[in-house]
C-alpha cells in the first residue's frame, strides 16, 4: 500500500474504510444503519464506505432486512470469492486439506492417499489445493495462500526441516520456496504440532492458561509449548520433538525411545487390535480398559518429567488420537501421578479441539492472512 499523509482526507477514508471491513468480517451482513451504529459514523459516510468496498469489490449485497416501518433495508457482506487459502495436514500415510475463506465458513475435510505416489513439496501441495477447491466448488485461482502442518522441525528463516521420517521426497532445504514458485501462493510450513497447540490456546481448553505445554500422542510424539501466548519454537525450529528422547520406561527397564514407549504401534498393540487394523481406529478399545489407561498414563507421566522440570508449565494438554481415545479418564489418571510427584505441578486436561487440531489451527493462520490481504485491497486514493 502506498504511504499516505496522516491527516489527509485520503487516509482518514483508508482509515474508515479498513474498520468498515473489519467490522463486516467480525459481525457478518450489516446494513448502513447497523454499519454507522457499530463504527460511529453518520449513515451518509456509512453509505460511502459501503460504496467504496463495493466498487472494490470487497463487499456486495447479500439481502435485505425488514424493518418495523418503512421499506426493507439493504445488507451488505464480505465476498468471500474473492480471496481463499488452503489448509494441509501432511500424515504419515495421507493429506488432509481443507479450503479457508475470509469468513472461516466450515469446508469438507478432504483426505487424499500417498501410497504410490511420487512425492515431493510442490506436488503433495498442489493435490491438495486442486482437491480441496473442487470439493468446495472454489475456484482454484482464488487461492492465494496455504498453510501446511509438518510432522517434522521447521526453521522458516532458513526454509530447512529436519526430522523428516514421514516425509518422502520433500529436501531438507528449499521445501517452502518450492511450493511458492511452482504453484503461484505464499506458503507457510509449520510443525504440525505447533499448529495444534496454537488451536488449544485459541478455542480450547488453554485459553485462560499463562503456559501450557501439549503432548500430541500419534504415531510419534511430539510437545507443543506456548509460553504466554507464544509458540516456542527453538532456534532451529526443534522444540518440543521430545518423539526422539531417550528415557526408561519402568524403573529397572533399559532405556527407550519415548515414541517406542507411546507411539501408535505401542498402543495399538495394548489394545489388542488386529493386524489389519489402521491407527487411531484400532485404538478406540482403550476407553473402556483400565487397565490399559493406567499404563498409558503411567508412561505418559515419565515422557512428561522433562517438560515439567524444564518449563513448569501452568497446564499439559492430552491431544492427538490416543489421548482423544483415552478420553478424560486417561487425563485424570495422568494428573493423579504427576500429583504425587514431591513439586508443585500442572494441571492435566483433555484437549477440546477434536480430531481435526492440527487443520484448525492452520485455519486460524490463513483466515488472519486472508483477511490481511483483503485490507490491502483497499483503495488508497
Amino acid at each position: 500500500m502506498s504511504q499516505i499523509d496522516p491527516g489527509t482526507s485520503s487516509w482518514l477514508r483508508t482509515r474508515n474504510d479498513r474498520e468498515a471491513l473489519r467490522l463486516f468480517l467480525e459481525h457478518g451482513a450489516l446494513t448502513r444503519t447497523r454499519l454507522g451504529e457499530l463504527s460511529g459514523m453518520s449513515k451518509p459516510t456509512a453509505t460511502q464506505m459501503i460504496a467504496r468496498l463495493e466498487r472494490a469489490d470487497l463487499v456486495a449485497p447479500v439481502g435485505e432486512v425488514a424493518g418495523s416501518r418503512g421499506p426493507s433495508a439493504v445488507s451488505w457482506g464480505v465476498r468471500n470469492d474473492r480471496i481463499n487459502g488452503v489448509a494441509v495436514n501432511m500424515l504419515d500415510d495421507g493429506i488432509q486439506a481443507v479450503l479457508v475463506d475470509a469468513l472461516g465458513t466450515p469446508h469438507p475435510i478432504i483426505e487424499l492417499p500417498v501410497h504410490g505416489v511420487e512425492r515431493s513439496p510442490e506436488s503433495d501441495v498442489g493435490r491438495a489445493i486442486e482437491a480441496a477447491c473442487a470439493a468446495s466448488g472454489a475456484e482454484r485461482s482464488t487461492v492465494e495462500a496455504v498453510t501446511v502442518g509438518l510432522q517434522a522441525a521447521v526453521s522458516s528463516g532458513s526454509d530447512t526441516l529436519s526430522l523428516t521420517d514421514t516425509l518422502p521426497g520433500w529436501p531438507s532445504e528449499g521445501s517452502r520456496e518450492r511450493i511458492e514458485s511452482s504453484l503461484g501462493v505464499s506458503a507457510t510450513l509449520e510443525n504440525d504440532v505447533n499448529l495444534a497447540t496454537m488451536a488449544e490456546r485459541a478455542f480450547g481448553v488453554a485459553q485462560d492458561a499463562g503456559s501450557f505445554a501439549l503432548l500430541w500422542i500419534g504415531v510419534g510424539l511430539g510437545i507443543g509449548v506456548d509460553l504466554g501466548g507464544s509458540i516456542h519454537r527453538g532456534a532451529h525450529g526443534g522444540a518440543g520433538e521430545i518423539g526422539y528422547l531417550t528415557v526408561a520406561g519402568r524403573p529397572g527397564e533399559p532405556g527407550a525411545v519415548t515414541t517406542a514407549l507411546l507411539g501408535s504401534a505401542y498402543v495399538m498393540n495394548l489394545a489388542g487390535a488386529p493386524s489389519t487394523a489402521r491407527y487411531p481406529q484400532g485404538v478406540a478399545a482403550i476407553a473402556a480398559d483400565e487397565w490399559a489407561l493406567r499404563e498409558i498414563a503411567a508412561r505418559i507421566a515419565v515422557t512428561i518429567e522433562p517438560v515439567l522440570a524444564v518449563l513448569d508449565p501452568q497446564l499439559v494438554v492430552l491431544g492427538g488420537p490416543t489421548s482423544l481415545a483415552g478420553g478424560d479418564r486417561l487425563a485424570e489418571l495422568v494428573g493423579e501421578i504427576v500429583l504425587s510427584e514431591e513439586r508443585p505441578t500442572p494441571s492435566v486436561r483433555l484437549s477440546t479441539t477434536g480430531d481435526s487440531a492440527v487443520l484448525a489451527g492452520a485455519r486460524r493462520l490463513l483466515v488472519e492472512q486472508i483477511r490481511s490481504r483483503l485490507e490491502d485491497r483497499i483503495p488508497t486514493q
